[in-house]
């Protein structure tokens, strides 16, 4: 069974939104891509409901086991950051209202585990992505196949029980009510994967 990870970028102008279906050996199935977000010039409050909004549908939409979400980090723009983490938590409380837990990645952890380099572009993002995929092209905007990024990163880094990169995902067992059906399946046939490939 495939575990399914809806991946934001989150962000006041764009807000990258994703979701991808991960099994147990490692393959990943695109589901969907788009981009939330409102013109600069919009007022806070109306942004921030543009946003909800748009989360709140994609959520109705995909049904996801996990939400892999991008951890905000201090920069040298602070408004930046302000509006990242207002974003994120819209984000969060979404969430939460259907139980769906959250996992934070920072944009290092995504990087190293889409590309193998912690320091890659966004070019080189949009093309791995496009290849884990079998994409033509990489989604656009950048902020779409960031999400996605998200989405693979957690399913093949952060999805198994006691990975550091969550904050409410992998805080249970396996058997715990804390997981899904479906993450407690992809656990189990991530664990027999594993049992198989060290008798070989």
């Amino acid at each position: 069974m495939a575990l399914r990870i809806v991946g934001v970028d989150p962000g006041l102008t764009r807000c990258g939104l994703a979701a991808v279906d991960v099994a147990a050996n490692r393959q990943v199935e695109l589901v969907g891509f788009t981009v939330a977000g409102t013109p600069t010039g919009t007022p806070l409050d109306a942004r921030l409901l543009a946003i909800a909004e748009a989360i709140d549908a994609w959520l109705e939409l995909h049904q996801p086991d996990v939400l892999a979400l991008e951890r905000v980090f201090a920069s040298a723009n602070v408004s930046t950051v302000i509006g990242t983490a207002q974003v994120t938590g819209i984000v969060i409380l979404a969430a939460a209202r259907r139980g769906i837990p959250v996992a934070l990645h920072t944009p290092t952890e995504v990087k190293a585990a889409v590309t193998g380099s912690g320091q890659a572009t966004k070019v080189a993002i949009g093309k791995m992505v496009a290849k884990i995929c079998r994409l033509d092209e990489p989604p656009k905007p950048a902020d779409a196949a960031d999400a996605v990024a998200l989405a693979i990163a957690h399913g093949w880094r952060g999805a198994a029980v006691g990975s550091n990169a969550s904050a409410s995902a992998t805080a249970g067992r396996v058997g715990s009510n804390q997981l899904t059906a479906a993450q407690q399946a992809w656990i189990a046939a991530e664990a027999s994967s594993k049992r198989r490939a060290t008798r070989r």
